[in-house]
């Protein structure tokens, strides 16, 4: 890489696949519509109130018009109103809350003061002549007053700047372009791919002084309402070169088919006129792409299948004004940004103060293969607002029907959209017992529930379910699963012989290996904020005890060692599992004199969740470092709030935000410790992921576990089960915990099913 521009390698990632759509990703973008179910008869919860304001909470219809009014009231800034503006105009792309720094928080939270003043941040598009940049704004405090400023925000980004360079500040130009350039190429595109109904796709390659060029790959448009795009590469690649903001200037250098490289327009022509030109099998859409399969398929099908019910009320209670939630000794506050969605804050368990922050930060894919668009092919995505393309979940299928359903409100281009039933919260009973013992003459069996925040983010053919999962023993769960539509490859013989970078897995269509890595921010505060993260490995040891024979040979076992990790610094899951890692507060201990604690572990996931198989990425540049390792500890600082910036996608080699400059050598011993965390897979496609790959096999997930935090196990006060005493031939059942013992009645809206009343006995 060393004979390429710096600029080269920093917009290398640019624009992969629909990047141009950046202004315009939002829900009516892809055309989903609401689905408007009746958010007032499903969403059961209780009522509680919360002690504290939400001072996470997004902002209030009423405060984002606001702040977009004072936005375009100023001269300096020369902005339009979006509807009016032109590819040529200033205008706002998006108005949210600014989160307040945790320092004040605390002080709030721990009674020393008010709540923290309110901010908002905008990010807005500003048109150049020769470059556009996406530039941020705070603008507070809120509510609007005399006092009330604009001002650069840069205090929260260690790049020092607030702004990153747009390469393509109208979309519409490049489908302007596309439908220019199939016209005036339709002869080569008819006869190479025979099809009609073409669109396209772009990976940006170069971006420098105005200039830029950018591989196209064509796609044929699905025929079917699943919009299953991406399974329909048709093997033909054209490198476009010109001016960023006039298409008028782009030209056409070179194009790529069939393993062959050719460097104009003209020389392809002549070799498709040439005798023993080679066309590749073509790639169709049909019934294959289908996602829903309507026939009455295997006999058992015809019944519906086993539901969850929750026949007497929830048992977690909501605070709907403040999105504050309280379950078995849990409480929490939920808070949703535009580009990474919900984040949990405030995270206490009986009181005590286990994590200020959590949420995720980033979703990164990346790709391999061998044609120009998969070579070079990643995704920053949430460049594409994870946030508000969360769309409304459907009940009974997302979510169990009687999940309680909340909604989420962002603000982009001056409009306010309200999505409802984005979020559901509900409890779940676990197909396993939470504990279970047989004695002599007892039986004791303890069921397991736990509670559930759920969302799905839908960017472009991926859908994200993120969960935050709570346990009766003080367990926290941080959960992905990946489903939708893969990216694919075109197949031909000539490229893909040796099925280095995936699979045949139809007619002219090969599978595109690539890694997910989703990039999670938790906070902890255990018990505090002086914190220690503590390696304790299991290692084997040769010993001599003194009880053994002096002349025996020294005994073959295991101890624990105990190391702590005294710097900022990035680690991997150990081989074997082979260490634990332990965020433990050294001036807290419990009854029994240790230190109280918080263990990092894998979750319930397919595999340890994985780190970015490629070193020193030359398309990622800097833009996510986070990605090099499983886990990172460092020290918290207000200045440093996320580990990336959605705008990191713009600008990977001098990006917003750059988080190896996180991780400065400063000491993590008894400090407030901030860990990023990463889950994803290495996901290699086959077969069964047409049409869709399915959630459980594309799953992973962190736990943070109570580790000598308590006396001893917490759910014994809260879990619900049974005690048989088993004397003689007669067995006596003792219950521990409310149990249904009657017949119940439930309303129709809690199974997802056509009856209008359920009666049974449990």
């Amino acid at each position: 890489m060393a004979s390429f521009s710096k600029s080269w390698v920093s917009f290398s990632a640019c624009a992969a696949f629909l990047v141009f759509v950046y202004f315009a990703v939002a829900p009516q973008f892809f055309n989903i519509p609401v689905i408007a179910f009746h958010s007032s008869e499903i969403a059961h919860a209780r009522k509680i109130q919360a002690t504290k304001h939400n001072v996470w909470t997004d902002l209030t219809p009423s405060e984002a018009d606001d702040v977009v009014k004072f936005l375009l009231s100023r001269a300096d800034l020369n902005l339009t109103k979006a509807a009016k503006a032109t590819s040529r105009d200033n205008t706002i792309m998006l108005v949210e809350v600014l989160k307040p720094n945790k320092t004040d928080v605390l002080a709030y939270l721990n009674g020393l003061s008010g709540p923290p003043a309110r901010w908002a941040r905008a990010a807005v598009a500003r048109v150049g002549v020769t470059q556009s940049l996406i530039v941020n704004y705070m603008i507070g405090p809120l509510p609007l007053k005399g006092n009330t400023l604009v001002m650069p925000l840069n205090f929260c980004y260690n790049s020092d700047r607030n702004y990153v360079l747009n390469p393509l500040p109208d979309p519409a130009t490049f489908q302007d372009w596309q439908s220019s350039f199939i016209r005036n190429h339709s002869d080569i595109i008819q006869t190479l791919l025979g099809v009609e109904g073409i669109d396209a796709g772009a990976r940006i390659t170069f971006v420098e002084k105005g200039s830029l060029s950018f591989w196209v790959h064509l796609y044929q448009r699905s025929i079917n309402k699943s919009n299953a795009i991406s399974l329909l590469p048709q093997g033909l690649y054209i490198k476009v070169e010109g001016h960023a903001v006039d298409p008028v200037l782009w030209r056409v250098s070179q194009w790529y088919y069939n393993g062959i490289l050719y460097t104009s327009t003209s020389m392809l022509r002549d070799a498709m006129n040439s005798p023993g030109f080679e066309i590749c099998p073509h790639n169709r859409d049909g019934n294959w792409t289908d996602t829903e399969d309507l026939t009455d398929g295997d006999p058992g099908r015809r019944l519906p299948p086993p539901v969850m019910i929750q026949p007497q009320g929830p048992r977690f209670a909501i605070d709907k004004k403040q999105n504050f939630i309280s379950w078995m000794g849990f409480e929490f506050f939920i808070s949703t940004s535009s580009d990474t969605g919900v984040a949990l804050h405030d995270i206490r368990f009986n009181g005590d103060s286990v994590i200020y922050e959590l949420g995720l930060q980033e979703a990164l894919s990346h790709y391999a293969g061998n044609d120009p668009a998969l070579s070079g092919l990643l995704f920053l995505d949430t460049l594409f607002f994870m946030g508000s393309t969360m769309f409304e979940l459907v009940p009974g299928y997302d979510c169990p029907a009687y999940a309680a359903f909340l909604p989420t409100t962002f603000n982009q281009r001056e409009s306010t959209t309200t999505v409802p039933n984005s979020i559901c919260i509900f409890e779940y009973t676990a197909d396993y017992p939470l504990q279970r013992h047989t004695a002599d003459y007892r039986v004791s069996v303890s069921r397991n529930t736990y509670l559930v925040v759920r969302s799905v983010s839908t960017v472009g053919n991926y859908d994200y379910t993120i969960e935050y999962i709570f346990y009766l023993d003080g367990t926290v769960e941080v959960k992905y699963r990946a489903s939708g539509y893969i990216i694919t490859a075109f197949w031909s013989q000539k490229d893909n012989k040796d099925n280095e970078y995936g699979y045949r897995i139809h007619d002219a269509v090969s599978s595109s290996m690539h890694d997910h890595v989703l990039n999670f921010k938790a906070d902890l505060d255990v018990d505090g904020t002086s914190n220690t993260l503590t390696r304790v490995a299991i290692e084997p040891i040769s010993r001599q005890f003194s009880w053994d024979e002096e002349q025996a040979p020294p005994r073959n076992t295991m101890h624990l060692v105990k190391r702590p990790v005294e710097k900022e610094t990035g680690i991997d899951w150990p081989r074997n599992s082979g260490e634990m890692y332990i965020v433990t507060n050294e001036n807290s201990t419990n009854v029994w004199g240790e230190k109280r604690g918080y263990r990092i572990q894998p979750g319930t996931g397919i595999g340890a969740p994985p780190h970015l198989s490629i070193l020193n990425s030359t398309a990622l540049g800097r833009s996510a470092g986070w990605s090099s390792s499983d886990i990172w500890v460092v020290k918290q600082k207000d200045n440093e709030p996320k580990s990336a910036s959605h705008l990191n996608f713009l600008d990977p080699f001098e990006p917003l935000v750059d988080f190896s400059k996180f991780v400065d050598g400063e000491s993590t011993l008894q400090e407030d410790l901030v860990l990023y965390f990463n889950l994803g897979s290495h996901h290699v496609p086959h077969s069964g992921d047409i049409p869709n790959t399915l959630s459980h096999t594309a799953a992973s997930s962190v736990m943070f576990t109570p580790f000598n935090f308590h006396d001893r196990d917490p759910s014994r006060r809260s879990v619900q089960g049974v005690q048989l005493e088993l004397d003689g031939h007669a067995a006596k059942a003792k219950y521990f915990g409310g149990r249904n013992d009657k017949d119940l009645k439930l309303q129709a809206v809690i199974c997802p099913y056509s009856y209008s009343e359920v009666r049974f006995s449990v």
